[in-house]
């Protein structure tokens, strides 16, 4: 008597091997692809520029990328609610040059107390404009950007110096590499990010940032006051400004009013390609930084192919287009 037996059962295709398992991974898990393109633009470089690939190269990469990985997280967690920070650049700068014109005279912690004071209380007018006023953010910082941008050429009108140039604690925090390829900035950048990603996971704000963003009528119904959580967001925007800032006047040894202008198009890009949504509730920060690498990675491919500046800014611009889009689509979002 034989005994039937049961058909084998059929191997399922892998879940990322089908169209909706790579939008599933793009939308979840954006970091591996990200990290993927990342290897791909290495290689790319090294073959643009064979031999250069190396530890120091890596090192130079890491502190180059700092300070926009730090102007990213202010747009990631702006973005997270629906808005945006375009003023980020102009206080970046203005700490920058404050810390450097006061520090001569005043010493460095004084010299940094006042810029500090000053970057979070712009970002505490951002946040009374966008929370209580109700202000479109892109409005609202881009105007704030344009008085602190003016606040900084009057104050180097007054003072006509510059002090004793970027501070030397600046220099080697910005430029430094231990061991030839760790930077030296990487002992802010770390516990700051750590900071960043635990807070967007583990407390109650960074949820609040969250459910303002995915459905800002329903945070209100269960009580949370949004005014509230903008006021301290952009103020901590305007914080983490400052610090990149510094560590960008230290990297290029050079303070100006204009410093930080170049990188604020970069940090949209950087938070749009590392997943964040530009319509709010949706992103993170492990993307971002990801993000940052492969931009700064990007610009030094582009540079070694002499594609000037303005070519770069425009190709930012792009990119930060067709991600939106990719993502949009992706997502399902409209």
């Amino acid at each position: 008597m034989s005994v039937a037996t049961a058909p084998a059962p059929s191997r399922s295709p892998s879940p990322y091997l089908t169209a909706a398992g790579w939008r599933r991974l793009f939308r979840d898990r954006p970091t591996i692809p990200l990290l993927v393109l990342l290897a791909i633009l290495t290689v790319v470089y090294e073959l643009v520029r064979p031999g250069q690939v190396n530890a120091g190269w890596a090192g130079g990469i890491l502190r180059t990328a700092v300070p926009l990985a730090i102007l990213a997280g202010c747009q990631v967690l702006t973005m997270l609610t629906g808005g945006i920070d375009l003023s980020v650049g102009s206080v970046a700068s203005m700490s920058g040059f404050l810390v450097a014109s006061l520090a001569g005279d005043y010493g460095l912690g004084p010299s940094l107390a006042v810029a500090l004071v000053i970057a979070t209380t712009a970002g505490l007018l951002t946040g009374v404009g966008v929370g209580v006023f109700r202000v479109h953010p892109l409005i609202m910082s881009l105007g704030m950007g344009l008085v602190v941008f003016g606040f900084a050429n009057a104050w180097q009108l007054i003072r006509v110096q510059t002090g004793g140039g970027v501070p030397p604690e600046f220099r080697w925090i910005g430029s430094t590499l231990l061991a030839g390829f760790i930077p030296a900035s990487l002992l802010v950048f770390v516990p700051l990010a750590a900071i960043i990603l635990l807070a967007l996971r583990r407390t109650g704000y960074g949820r609040l940032l969250f459910a303002i963003g995915d459905n800002p009528i329903a945070a209100r119904l269960s009580g949370a006051r949004s005014w509230q959580v903008l006021l301290v967001l952009y103020a901590i925007s305007a914080c983490m400004a400052a610090i990149a800032g510094f560590i960008l006047s230290g990297a290029v040894n050079v303070t100006s009013v204009t410093l930080g202008d170049s990188s604020v198009l970069p940090s949209v890009a950087a938070a749009v390609i590392g997943g964040t949504s530009i319509m709010g509730g949706r992103g993170g920060y492990s993307g971002t930084i990801v993000g940052a690498l492969i931009l700064t990675v990007l610009t030094a491919l582009l540079t070694a192919l002499s594609l000037q500046e303005a070519g770069r800014q425009m190709l930012f611009g792009i990119i930060i287009v067709a991600v939106a889009a990719a993502y949009t689509r992706v997502t399902g979002e409209s």
